[in-house]
């Protein structure tokens, strides 16, 4: 009896021992601490990083289907399809197909501006800015993967209210993006051109989109070296160097 009575009071001591370490504050070290997301490479969650891939995969299938079957004849299915995903993915990132096209569209000019800039900012001489931004806008003869695909959409949008406003929107600020740097440029002489910088930056983008689809309507008449010869003379005529505010004509 007695064995188990000490046995009782040791049990006793023990189970009050471990209430009051119980109620002792837990060092700092041993709090649980929540579990931590790993970022993949740019500083993105990995959900992040698969939004983004998807995202990708569908504007390149956008792209391809675009450029095979025109853009109203182009169904969102087949963009799903041709990046691997179903309808429901597509909408998880985009909301319609002229929401994809925008995209496209503002992915492109953005790589557009980029470039100019870097092209004409590569030099300290003012004509060296001017010779390059001349042989960067003749160089536009290259670059055709949104021509035939942007013109189809002017179209449309033409005959659809809201992606007209939406379209032309957009088109005011590229062209005041571009009418920036001709205006950086032209600064450097000290001079300006006989129009508004936006009015110049829409005036190359027709002629240029122009004088491409007639290119490729009928490269037999109108070759790619005639083509460039054209952009360059029509560039000249807007940015010959004249004295600052002569000749501009105002609205």
């Amino acid at each position: 009896m007695r064995n188990r009575s000490c046995e009782n009071d040791r049990g006793r001591t023990r189970r009050i021992r471990a209430n009051r370490m119980s109620e002792l504050p837990l060092p700092a070290s041993s709090k649980r601490r929540r579990p931590r997301v790993r970022l993949a490479s740019g500083g993105r969650t990995p959900q992040a990083e698969r939004t983004r891939a998807t995202r990708r995969k569908l504007l390149d299938a956008a792209m391809r289907i675009f450029a095979q079957d025109g853009f109203e004849a182009a169904r969102l299915e087949d963009i799903a399809a041709g990046a691997g995903y179903t309808r429901g993915a597509f909408y998880a990132n985009f909301k319609s197909k002229e929401d994809i096209f925008f995209a496209l569209f503002e992915e492109w000019v953005g790589e557009r501006i980029d470039s100019f800039a870097e092209a004409i900012r590569r030099h300290s001489n003012p004509a060296e800015k001017l010779a390059a931004m001349r042989t960067h806008y003749v160089e536009m003869v290259k670059d055709r993967r949104l021509l035939l695909i942007s013109m189809e959409f002017k179209l449309f949008a033409m005959r659809h209210p809201e992606a007209h406003a939406r379209l032309r929107s957009r088109h005011r600020r590229i062209r005041a993006s571009f009418g920036a740097l001709f205006s950086e440029v032209m600064a450097a002489f000290g001079n300006t051109i006989p129009i508004a910088y936006p009015a110049a930056s829409a005036c190359l983008g027709a002629v240029s989109q122009g004088l491409m689809l007639e290119q490729l309507l009928d490269p037999k008449t109108l070759s790619e070296c005639d083509v460039r010869k054209v952009l360059g003379l029509f560039f000249d005529s807007i940015f010959l160097v004249c004295p600052m505010g002569s000749g501009r004509e105002t609205a």
